[in-house]
């Protein structure tokens, strides 16, 4: 067997082992653990995990937890739970002359590229990701992929194809010459009126998506003129609130403008989706609605900086970028300090798939305290999800999603940037040889 292939066995093989050789019992031994429960840091705790599950959790000083001296034991520094970004787009990345993919590219080279991120993304330390839009549904493939042990990545929340209007941010045609653009409708995500709002929703739980996302407003990256007009009627985003609710699923709503995002809040979507030019009006809705916040900071800093570069953006998409991008984030400090109610979400795929954790310097650059910005990317992110009896926080009987970073993350909020450890239902797929400190 020549070097390259013994070479390329090896590293198959310790993948596997990484990902699906979890041991019977491990013990994780923390010499702190952020508990997001309480909003406090525990020091030195022990975690014992038996399969996919946390079993027990319990204070080193007071005896640790009751394993068997061959369990696996792993020493680390700071233990947060698994993160979880609620706004990604696996199956690309913006990129310099990105546009041209759409007709170079099938439905085969969608999927793995969704198949890489997504390993960058879990190797990044976030181990549940919501995808609201993508092209092909290719995220529900992965989604199932992953859940069956066929590929690595995060846990997936997918929302299929994003719903729009003729000539909406998210219609699949815009930009496109004449005799390409066709009239797609629900089938291909485009709604004009409430039968076809009907059937776009149902037509997203045939093809197995999670929840619903549609577009509200415009948006900065398509092609076409602009960011900020309401896109639906109250009637149409009513009815693909109150057909998702029938089939359990949520809808979350990208909105820019303010009227879009207006009807959005009183139609009843469950999260408003970046919310650049939120009004103190809406704001007040949101807290009479419940209406979830995900801000996507990371996305509107690398729009606003793109925007400047030459040639990076079509000439109809660069002044959208830089009226859009350096809003965002002082529309979240606006929207934190009134008291939204925020979830953890950076619109990666417009942004690096693995700089996720820039967010979390970005909203406390804003004035979120660094608990709380943790807090976003995981407690309430499993509460928008509605997975928080599985997910969100280190406790007795959910999955065992942990990650690990040298030092206190409270005291440096970047160094999530690094993440040295991740778990995901119990496996590790990733440990650099993290030693406390």
């Amino acid at each position: 067997m020549n070097r390259s292939l013994t070479a390329a066995t090896l590293t198959l093989s310790l993948l596997l082992f990484c990902t699906t050789g979890v041991a019977d019992l491990t013990v994780l031994e923390c010499r702190r653990l952020v508990d997001v429960e309480t909003g406090k840091v525990l020091d030195r705790r022990q975690i014992l995990i038996e399969d996919r599950r946390i079993v027990a959790v319990r204070s080193a000083d007071d005896g640790g937890v009751d394993a068997p001296a061959d369990a696996r034991r792993i020493p680390l520094d700071s233990c947060l739970p698994g993160l979880m970004d609620m706004h990604v787009h696996l199956d690309g990345q913006t990129e310099r002359n990105g546009y041209l993919k759409r007709f170079q590219n099938n439905e085969a080279d969608g999927a793995l590229t969704a198949a890489h991120y997504a390993g960058v993304t879990l190797r990044a330390g976030f181990t549940t990701v919501r995808n609201p839009g993508d092209s092909y549904n290719v995220t529900g493939a992965l989604r199932n992929a992953i859940e069956d042990g066929r590929a690595v990545g995060p846990r997936i929340y997918t929302a299929a194809k994003s719903l729009a209007t003729t000539g909406g941010h998210a219609d699949p045609t815009n930009g496109y010459r004449h005799d390409l653009m066709g009239d797609p409708g629900p089938e291909e995500g485009v709604i004009n009126g409430v039968e076809d709002a009907r059937k776009a929703v149902r037509q997203r739980y045939k093809d197995g998506a999670d929840f619903i996302k549609v577009t509200a407003t415009g948006g900065v990256l398509s092609l076409a003129k602009s960011g900020q007009n309401p896109q639906f009627s109250l009637e149409e985003l009513a009815t693909v609130v109150q057909t998702a609710n029938d089939y359990g699923m949520h809808v979350a709503a990208h909105s820019h403008g303010a009227e879009g995002m207006k009807r959005a809040v009183l139609a009843g979507v469950r999260s408003i989706e970046h919310g650049t030019f939120m009004t103190d009006e809406i704001i007040a809705l949101m807290k009479e609605h419940g209406t979830y916040y995900v801000p996507t900071i990371s996305a509107g800093k690398f729009v606003a900086e793109k925007a400047e570069e030459d040639g990076y953006f079509p000439a109809i998409v660069r002044p959208k970028a830089a009226a859009v991008g350096p809003q965002i984030q002082d529309t979240f400090a606006k929207a934190w300090k009134a008291g939204v109610t925020i979830a953890f979400g950076t619109d990666a795929g417009v942004s690096p798939h693995g700089d996720n954790a820039l967010e979390f310097a970005y909203m406390v650059e804003a004035g979120m305290p660094p608990m709380e910005a943790i807090r976003a990317a995981t407690m309430t992110a499993a509460e928008l999800l509605g997975v928080q009896n599985e997910l969100g926080s280190i406790a007795e009987g959910k999955l065992a999603d942990i990650v690990a970073v040298p030092g206190n993350p409270l005291d440096d909020i970047t160094l999530l940037q690094n993440v040295a450890f991740v778990m995901k239902d119990g496996a590790v797929v990733k440990n650099e040889g993290l030693t406390p400190r």
